[in-house]
């Protein structure tokens, strides 16, 4: 059978989605977890191939595996054979045709920024921490010159092995919640470093180095050398992949979700 897991981790201390010998990696952890469990070997597949560092509330993962299991023990009882920064949230079995990576209509992703010219200890591994007080406004405005398909050539990294750099963004918004700033971006799909080079230009254009349109001639120009720095992993988050309507799986709350709605909490927008 195929199952299907939703999986949440923590990447600081990892090198990476992709199983490497001799290195903490998330693949390397669920795949030892699932192998026990199942008592055979166990091979699984993701949606995105998160980056060192990078994290995720939504990834979404699947394997084939001979044994009968209910899906109790494909969450519970894998998560007692993993380490507290990777945690299963949800299973449940699919059809042959399902493929987490090639099923899925789009991904979401979100960056955090914490910013204030003084660090903070609490976001220090979940945010990326810039001091410079930037324009969210501007940063909305230069983002909107993404949405639709293009050639995103000057956001891609040296290393990215995809064949093509068309990609379509369907969204693209930027919110300040008191010191904390939320970038989130849905694609289609994703290039190597895609967010963190977008995220590098619309900073700059936030501490008004550039204009807004700046975004449009990087874009147009198709050349990494045009683009800004690689913005840090830490603030990176894989949140949600959407699948066709027949695989329905369950809504995870995203990170920032419970610090909305927490009395008195800075970033409830009630308050």
């Amino acid at each position: 059978m195929r199952i299907a897991l939703g999986i949440e981790y923590d990447g600081h201390e990892f090198y990476g989605w992709q199983a490497q010998k001799n290195l903490p990696t998330v693949q390397g952890h669920l795949e030892s977890a699932l192998s026990k469990v199942a008592d055979e070997p166990i091979t699984v597949f993701c949606a995105g191939r998160t980056d060192a560092g990078v994290h995720a509330t939504g990834q979404v993962i699947h394997f084939d595996t001979t044994k009968d299991r209910n899906m109790r023990a494909w969450v519970l009882g894998v998560n007692t054979h993993l380490p507290p920064t990777i945690a299963v949230r949800w299973a449940e079995q699919v059809d042959d045709q399902f493929h987490a990576r090639f099923s899925a209509l789009s991904r979401r992703y979100c960056y955090f920024i914490y910013n204030n010219t003084a660090r903070s200890a609490i976001w220090a591994r979940r945010a990326a921490w810039h001091y410079e007080k930037l324009n969210e406004t501007a940063m909305q405005q230069a983002g909107q010159y993404l949405i639709g398909e293009h050639d995103f050539s000057s956001f891609r990294s040296s290393q990215c092995e995809s064949k093509t750099p068309i990609r379509h963004i369907t969204s693209l918004t930027v919110k300040r919640y008191h010191d904390l700033m939320i970038i989130e971006v849905e694609a289609n799909a994703f290039l190597h470093h895609m967010v963190r080079n977008i995220v590098g230009v619309l900073m700059e254009i936030g501490e008004g180095r550039r204009e807004s349109d700046w975004m449009q001639e990087v874009l147009m120009a198709k050349d990494r050398k045009k683009a800004a720095e690689t913005a840090s992993p830490a603030g990176l988050y894989l949140v949600k992949v959407n699948y066709p309507e027949q695989y329905s799986f369950p809504e995870v709350s995203e990170l920032i979700k419970p610090l909305l709605i927490i009395p008195n909490s800075p970033y409830n927008l009630s308050n």
